[in-house]
């Protein structure tokens, strides 16, 4: 139920079917700045329904009673996890589609194809985005599910050497606001990876168009490797840096006085905060796309308007929010716990 729910609360914020996304598009009639700040908005707002839908879950599937008497537990949160996650096989499928309609639409451009070709591929392409988009809704609600149990298997192993954690001691707060600086961080690090990448892309493009003329033309090809080496290396470098702040941020934290109980802290608000940049970024980017999308259907005046280029400077925010920042944040979490949860005995 959790699942599904997912599923349609995305899909709502995200198919140009639905209302936010054609306000979304109606606000790029106004201006690049507008559609900006009503894809931040649309995404912001997209937050509230799943964590109601996630809240819900969690507590009535570990407070699930028998005559009064509750029986599920962490138990029950396992079963509810393991159902969320029993419809994975269908949920990759969904999100396989995305990139294949994406890809197709990008060949039947290169082979210069009829118009009414891409017409038809583009409208694959925006259903492939609300398939992403919610395949994404889906992985963060089974994220935070998973991260629960393995908080509750983190506070287990904690209770066994230690007391309960008091949120109120100074340095067990502190562990929590570092546990949220830590997403914004390792979200910012990310984001700021593409832009970079995609300078170093811009370069390489307006090099090969100044050395080679005919390309616009189509008589001389592009040296397609170097733009994807830049891409593939840069993918790689850009991550180190993430990737070590995620692995020795629990480690670092833990080290000092009152160690398990700060890094439980950190823990506990590192998943709250992910759980909910994630839904944020993920649903405005798709939102952008599909904004984008909706107008090159031939509405506020289609392809190559003004409405279209600002909706094509939101579709450019977005790619980094949804395919980089917002997916990472998924592993960001889980890892986390786990780390947390393997490195217990050194906190304690």
């Amino acid at each position: 139920m959790t699942a599904y729910a997912f599923v349609w609360i995305t899909k709502y914020y995200t198919d140009y079917k639905y209302e936010p996304v054609r306000s979304l598009a109606l606000a790029s009639s106004t201006g690049h700045g507008t559609n900006i700040i009503a894809g931040v908005s649309l995404g912001l707002e997209s937050t509230a329904l799943p964590v109601l839908v996630i809240s819900v879950a969690i507590v009535s599937a570990f407070w699930l009673d028998e005559s009064g008497n509750p029986i599920g537990g962490l138990f029950g949160t396992a079963v509810a996890t393991m159902g969320m996650l029993s419809t994975a096989g269908y949920v990759l499928t969904m999100d396989m589609f995305g990139p294949i309609a994406d890809n197709a639409g990008g060949i039947v451009e290169m082979s210069q194809q009829p118009e009414s070709v891409r017409e038809i591929t583009d409208l694959l392409d925006a259903v492939g985005n609300t398939t992403k988009a919610t395949t994404k809704g889906f992985a963060i609600g089974s994220a935070a599910l998973a991260s629960f149990l393995l908080f509750s298997a983190y506070m287990d192993e904690v209770s066994t050497f230690s007391q309960e954690v008091d949120i109120a001691i100074p340095e067990v707060f502190v562990g929590g606001l570092l546990g949220s600086m830590l997403i914004f961080l390792f979200s910012a690090w990310a984001c700021s990876a593409v832009g970079r990448t995609a300078q170093e892309v811009v370069n390489e493009v307006r090099r090969q168009f100044i050395e080679r003329p005919g390309i616009m033309e189509y008589k001389e090809k592009p040296d397609y490797g170097r733009c994807v080496a830049i891409v593939a290396s840069a993918s790689l470098r850009e991550m180190i840096k993430p990737g070590a702040l995620a692995i020795i941020s629990p480690m670092v934290v833990g080290q000092p006085l009152l160690g398990a109980k700060v890094v439980a802290a950190m823990l506990m608000f590192a998943t709250v905060s992910g759980i909910l940049m994630a839904l944020f970024l993920n649903t405005a980017g798709g939102a952008w796309d599909n904004a984008k999308k909706y107008i090159e259907t031939g509405v506020l005046g289609g392809k190559g308007s003004e409405c279209h280029k600002a909706a094509v400077t939101g579709d450019t925010v977005g790619d980094p929010f949804k395919d980089t920042a917002g997916p990472s944040l998924h592993v960001l979490i889980k890892m986390l716990a786990t780390i947390t949860l393997v490195m217990a005995p050194i906190f304690l």
